[in-house]
């Protein structure tokens, strides 16, 4: 939410900023002729007006537009007629058309600049709405994606009744509690974000130890800021997931994250197969249920805050991420 929307969004901000409005425009109408009690009548019944206009009438029949337009003229007529009638009580004159006229005009704008603020915040919060329920929808896609992953992983060693299993499924217990119970915020700690990256590649090294060359490395100021949670674990998976094996060398997965001034560039390198149907299949969505999921999550959370750079070429599949924090 920018910081202009959580300026409309405020209630305070909103009812102040529309009170000091009609009571410039009241001041400039009527204060001429010096008719305190004609300002004070205008003020006193402009509130009940806009707010039965806002709380029942433009909830309740927005999309009714003859209802609505008959009940926003009943209200307007009802609240000027009693205004009129105090006025010409108190102050003693006669009654005068001018006098209706401009405070129906009064009336009127007053209605429709609440309405237009009303209907301002109801849209900044149905999008905020809507934006945290997809996020809350893609977040809940990702331990599932994670878990058939790494399960996926902890299958193959079954089958080869490997003694690395026991540790595997201690380090996937950890990893599955941040997923978890340390997610749920908006915002997590980067600092265990990176954990849960370490403990994931920790773990991925004990299956690999043999074949593949693992390196992370972290630098600058990690320890203040905060991030999004589980945004760098898909890009971490799909490196190991499609990661090419050759008889000459040892495959190589490379992850790092740097941080500079306050703007977090993660990158993610690793060796693929000969054959591109992996990647391509990744690009394509077929197998990239994570991937499609990070860019969505990205565009909600940092809109215009971040820049997602995938390239390949013969030996290699590289992901650059840098996120404004």
């Amino acid at each position: 939410m920018s910081r202009l929307d959580k300026w409309i969004d405020n209630k305070i901000v909103q009812n102040l900023f529309i009170w000091f409005f009609l009571f410039i425009i009241l001041l400039s109408t009527i204060q001429a002729e010096n008719k305190a009690l004609t300002t004070f009548f205008a003020i006193l019944l402009l509130a009940p007006a806009v707010y039965i206009n806002n709380l029942f009438i433009l909830p309740l029949f927005r999309k009714k537009t003859l209802i609505f337009f008959l009940l926003f003229i009943g209200n307007t007529l009802f609240f000027s007629a009693i205004a009129i009638f105090f006025i010409t009580l108190f102050e003693n004159q006669a009654f005068e058309w001018k006098l209706l006229f401009n405070f129906l005009g009064i009336m009127i704008l007053a209605l429709v600049f609440g309405s237009a603020l009303k209907m301002a915040r109801d849209s900044i919060m149905r999008r905020q709405q809507e934006k945290e329920a997809e996020l809350k929808l893609l977040k809940a896609q990702l331990n599932p994606h994670f878990l058939f992953n790494t399960l996926n992983n902890l299958y193959g060693l079954s089958v080869m009744k490997s003694d690395k299993l026991p540790g595997l499924m201690l380090k996937l217990s950890d990893l599955l509690r941040y997923s978890l119970y340390e997610t749920k915020e908006t915002l997590v700690p980067l600092e265990k974000e990176i954990q849960y990256l370490e403990n994931y590649i920790s773990l991925e090294k004990i299956r690999l130890e043999d074949t593949t060359a693992i390196q992370f490395t972290k630098t600058g100021n990690l320890s203040s800021q905060k991030i999004a949670p589980m945004l760098f674990i898909v890009f971490v998976e799909n490196a190991f997931k499609y990661l090419g094996v050759s008889v000459e060398e040892k495959s190589r997965v490379v992850v790092s994250i740097k941080e500079v001034n306050d703007r977090l560039i993660f990158k993610c390198e690793n060796t693929k197969y000969k054959m591109g149907a992996a990647i391509e299949n990744l690009e394509k969505g077929k197998n990239g249920i994570g991937l499609m999921n990070a860019k969505k999550r990205l565009t909600l959370m940092y809109p215009e805050r971040h820049s997602l750079l995938i390239t390949e070429n013969d030996k290699t599949y590289n992901i650059e991420l840098a996120i404004d924090l």
